[in-house]
C-alpha cells in the first residue's frame, strides 16, 4: 500500500508543472470568456462559483472526502467570501477598462499579499521585494492614467486594484489553513459555495438577471467554469502538493501577457500605450518581488 502511494506520488509530481502551465492558459482566458458571455458581470461571479461547486461535488462524494469542520470550515467560508469579493470587484471591472489594464492590476494581488502578510503575521520583506512593490505601485499609476477605453477607464481600474486586494485576502486565508489536511476537492466546493452565497444577495440587490440567457451566454458560463475555475483555480491547488509556491506565484507573470494577445486577437481591444507601458513596469515589480521572495516549506495538501 505503502509502495502504491509512493508510485502514485511520483507519478503525480512528474505532471504537476505541464498541469500549472494549463492552468495559466486557463485563467488567462477568463477575461475574454466573460466579455464573450452576454450577461451582468455579478451573475457572471454567482454562476461562475455555483457551476463550480456543482461540478466538483459529485467527485468529492464519489471520492468520500471528508468535508472541513470547525476551524478549518470556518476559515473555507471566510476564504469563500474573499473570493466572491474578488469575482465580484474584477469581473466588474471588464465593463469599464479593457482586459489588458484589468488583467495587469488584478495580477498585483502578491504585492498587497505581501503587505497584508507583514501586518497580519508580521512577515519580513526581502530589500528585493520591497522594491518590486514600489516599482509595481508605480505601474499601477501609469495604467490607471490611460484614458484610451472611455471616460471610465479610472473606475474599472479600481474595481480591479479592489480585486487584487480582495484575491490577495483569500489566499492569505488559504495559506493559514494549508496545515488542515482538508482534502483540495473538499475545501474548493466550500470556497466556492460561500462565494456563490456572497454573491447571490449582491446580485439580487443590483437586479442582475440570473436566468433566461441565450445557449451561447450559457456556453460562455459553462467555458468560464470548466476553463479558469475548474482548470485554473482548482488544478493550482492541487498542484501545491508537487510544486513550491514561489512557482505557482511566478506564473502570474504570464496570465496578463496571454490575457492582453488574447483580447487583440480574438476581441480586437488593441491597449493604450500607458498599459502598456505601465504593464511592462507592474511585471518588472512582480518580478522583482518573487525573486526576493524566500517562500516557506510547502506542506502537503491531500
Amino acid at each position: 500500500m505503502v509502495q502504491d502511494e509512493a508510485r502514485k506520488g511520483r507519478a503525480e509530481s512528474k505532471v504537476a508543472l505541464p498541469a500549472v502551465a494549463i492552468g495559466v492558459l486557463a485563467v488567462s482566458a477568463a477575461a475574454i470568456f466573460i466579455r464573450l458571455a452576454d450577461a451582468p458581470a455579478l451573475a457572471v461571479a454567482f454562476w461562475r462559483s455555483t457551476l463550480g461547486v456543482l461540478v466538483l461535488l459529485p467527485f468529492a462524494l464519489y471520492r468520500q472526502d471528508a468535508f472541513p469542520r470547525g476551524r478549518a470550515l470556518w476559515g473555507g467560508i471566510a476564504s469563500g467570501v474573499a473570493l466572491g469579493a474578488h469575482f465580484g470587484f474584477w469581473i466588474s471591472s471588464l465593463d469599464y477598462t479593457s482586459v489588458a489594464a484589468s488583467v495587469v492590476l488584478v495580477c498585483t494581488q502578491p504585492v498587497f499579499a505581501a503587505i497584508l502578510a507583514y501586518l497580519v503575521f508580521g512577515e519580513r520583506t526581502s530589500p528585493l521585494s520591497f522594491l518590486g512593490i514600489l516599482v509595481a505601485l508605480a505601474g499601477t499609476v501609469v495604467i490607471a492614467s490611460d484614458g484610451s477605453v472611455g471616460s471610465a477607464t479610472f473606475f474599472g481600474n479600481t474595481l480591479a486594484v479592489i480585486g487584487a486586494i480582495t484575491v490577495a485576502v483569500y489566499v492569505l486565508i488559504g495559506r493559514s489553513l494549508r496545515t488542515t489536511g482538508v482534502g483540495v476537492l473538499p475545501y474548493s466546493i466550500v470556497v466556492y459555495s460561500s462565494a456563490a452565497a456572497t454573491l447571490l444577495p449582491a446580485a439580487l440587490y443590483s437586479d442582475a438577471p440570473l436566468w433566461g440567457y441565450s445557449g451561447e451566454t450559457w456556453f460562455w458560463l459553462g467555458a468560464i467554469t470548466l476553463g479558469p475555475q475548474i482548470l485554473g483555480h482548482t488544478v493550482f491547488n492541487w498542484a501545491l502538493r508537487y510544486v513550491e509556491v514561489s512557482i505557482i506565484s511566478g506564473t502570474i507573470l504570464a496570465e496578463p501577457v496571454v490575457s492582453a494577445l488574447l483580447a487583440w486577437l480574438i476581441l480586437t481591444e488593441r491597449p493604450g500605450l500607458p498599459t502598456l507601458l505601465g504593464g511592462v513596469i507592474v511585471l518588472a515589480g512582480l518580478f522583482f518581488l518573487l525573486r526576493g521572495y524566500r517562500a516557506p516549506p510547502a506542506e502537503p495538501v491531500a
